[in-house]
């Protein structure tokens, strides 16, 4: 039962470049129409795929396993990135979305909720559209920081100095 559970609680590495933009794209999709209706509870569902997002990859996020195993594949071959950026970014959206549901449900704060839903269209947006992932530059900050050690990401530590590496943020 440990090794089932060992498999579940786990994210790839890598990670399908191709399957991480198709999610960000419907995030925000979702982000821009909760901000549009003001339909607050969707920012549950959103909070739900993002935490299972980073405790087991695409296994219980339906976003997820629609995008590595459907629609990321119609757009050719997989295009891999290192994990650990690509989980700390989710867990990144986990608490943009966790305290906006916290603060429009809980507590009525739509102002709030308002503001962590543009900050999460825009970095899915970026991240769907354009390919710059936000939470994959923070990472790379802490790892320079000292904050995150190198041994989490080995090949994070030289992936920005690639050819075709996003010089944006260094």
């Amino acid at each position: 039962m440990s090794h089932m559970g060992s498999n579940l609680f786990s994210f790839p590495n890598p990670v399908n470049e191709k399957a991480a933009r198709t999610v960000a794209f419907v995030v925000m999709l979702v982000a821009v129409f909760t901000l549009a209706s003001s339909s607050y509870w969707l920012l549950a569902v959103l909070s739900y795929g993002f935490i299972a997002r980073v405790a087991t990859g695409p296994t219980l996020s339906p976003l997820g396993r629609l995008a590595s195993s459907v629609i990321a594949p119609a757009f050719g071959p997989e295009r891999p990135v290192p994990g650990p950026p690509k989980r700390f970014a989710q867990g990144m959206g986990a608490v943009i979305t966790t305290s906006a549901a916290v603060a429009a449900l809980a507590f009525g704060d739509h102002t709030l909720a308002d503001g962590l839903l543009v900050m999460l269209i825009l970095a899915a947006g970026l991240e769907s559209l354009v390919g710059l992932c936000v939470g994959c530059h923070v990472f790379r900050l802490l790892m320079r920081a000292g904050l995150v050690p190198e041994t989490v990401c080995e090949e994070c530590a030289n992936i920005w100095t690639r050819p075709g590496a996003s010089s944006v943020g260094r």
